[in-house]
């Protein structure tokens, strides 16, 4: 009888797997000079529509444009399958989300677009490769216009991109924008080949796990922005290795609702190995870590730890400013922002610029109950002694040299309160003239 049971049991489990539907049996074509596009839509739509299962795009070649992910969904990308891009617009599809944030306000372009989807997947150890450079820049803000996303999901649930490769997006790699229980594991991602090529933006996203993955990208590297009053909260990212000429880790710039219980560890910052192009930054990156807020939204409970750098002009990063930009065409926000319970902890830096590092708020409106321990810097100096800049630049970008050399070969902290500094050493390859610490406006 027991047999008997494993038996049923076992035929009922093989019976609930759920279906395989390839590509190429729905209509893709492993050939550039076909457009798979409805191909692998049509794998995708009987897909769902049928409860769910896998989308297999087997070893090959594949051209195609706009494909809309469905619900139960996992598309499976096989060792040796590529998904090649459409170099021309005609082929993408035009969207728009009702969810409103400062980047759905008008119709825009994805190679692959999910919204209000749950339970997808793509996985697999193969390819999506955008060839974004075949994509102008023909205006300050068009990504996502002209530049396609290659990868959008939003308002989506229960999403994992695991081992898979993504290269070169005509704008941003992905954006997940106001999705809950995301997953992002073991993917390589290179980015270089276009302006606004950062590698991961998580946008008002909750409860996000994003660990091993490996990312070269020419603008910000790991990227968390909160483009509506949506916080970016409850998130951990962990052990992964990133390049970037701009900033490798970054919280903003754009900050409506703010950032909330984040967990950053055991991430090794580096210079590309690729320096053939640059679109925005520094040959050496910006920043390893920028904590920003200006646009009124609020930043509380961060955790950072573990970081090895080598490289950046100004290693940390810690901002409140003024910017006040909504996320409604024309909306101003009044209010300035909140930046409190910042920990910092094990940062060790090589063949830093000379800029310096700086926590600063604004007259008024301190950054709060910042906490850095465990810090050394080697660094390029050289640096004469620098006066404090006497203009705030309150309303400006974010940007960690958007002073210059700083007074400070270490720190420069202004309009802060509750700010400890433990075990921080900084040293030059050239002499440097310029002390350790400056404070103004400190408690």
């Amino acid at each position: 009888m027991r047999q008997l049971l494993t038996a049923f049991l076992l035929l009922t489990a093989l019976g609930l797997q759920a279906k395989d539907y390839n590509i190429m049996d729905w209509g893709a074509n492993n050939n550039l000079k076909y457009n798979s596009t409805q191909g692998i839509q049509n794998a995708i739509d009987i897909c769902s529509k049928n409860g769910g299962g896998r989308v297999v795009v087997p070893a090959g070649e594949y051209r195609m444009g706009t494909i809309i992910l469905r619900s139960n969904v996992r598309l499976y990308l096989e060792q040796g399958a590529t998904l090649y891009g459409s170099t021309d617009l005609k082929d993408y599809q035009r969207v728009k989300s009702s969810y409103q944030s400062l980047r759905t306000n008008v119709e825009t372009i994805q190679l692959i677009y999910a919204d209000s989807v749950e339970n997808v997947t793509i996985d697999g150890y193969g390819t999506i490769d955008g060839r974004g450079s075949v994509f102008p820049k023909l205006s300050w803000d068009d990504e996502g216009i002209t530049r396609p996303h290659l990868l959008r999901f939003i308002q989506s649930r229960n999403i994992v991109i695991k081992n898979i490769t993504l290269r070169n997006s005509g704008c941003w790699m992905q954006h997940y924008l106001a999705c809950d229980r995301v997953r992002i594991d073991g993917i390589k991602v290179t980015n270089r080949n276009n302006y606004n090529n950062d590698a991961l933006d998580l946008d008002g996203c909750h409860d996000v796990v994003v660990s091993n993955m490996i990312a070269d990208s020419d603008d910000d590297a790991i990227t968390l922005k909160s483009t509506s009053p949506r916080l970016c909260e409850n998130i951990t990212i962990q052990n992964c290795i990133v390049s970037s000429h701009c900033n490798a880790v970054k919280l903003g710039t754009e900050t409506n609702g703010g950032f909330r219980n984040i967990t950053i560890r055991g991430i090794v910052v580096k210079p590309s190995s690729d320096q053939s192009s640059q679109f925005f930054g520094k040959p050496i990156g910006i920043s390893a870590l920028s904590l920003e807020i200006v646009d009124g939204g609020t930043m509380e409970n961060v955790s950072v730890s573990d970081l090895m750098v080598t490289g950046t002009e100004s290693p940390i990063f810690v901002r409140l400013g003024h910017r006040g930009r909504g996320w409604l065409p024309g909306q101003k926000i009044e209010k300035v922002g909140q930046m409190r319970g910042l920990y910092i902890n094990n940062v060790r830096v090589r063949d830093a610029g000379s800029y310096g590092c700086s926590i600063t708020g604004l007259p008024g409106h301190p950054v709060e109950d910042v906490h850095v321990s465990n810090v050394s810097i080697h660094y390029k100096g050289g640096q004469p002694k620098t006066t404090i800049p006497a203009d705030e630049k309150a309303a400006e970008y974010p940007e960690a040299t958007m002073w210059g050399p700083l007074p400070a070969k270490g720190f420069f902290v202004r309009h802060a309160r509750k700010v400890s500094f433990d075990n921080i050493e900084t040293y030059g390859t050239e002499t440097d003239e310029r002390p350790e610490f400056v404070y103004e406006d400190v408690e």
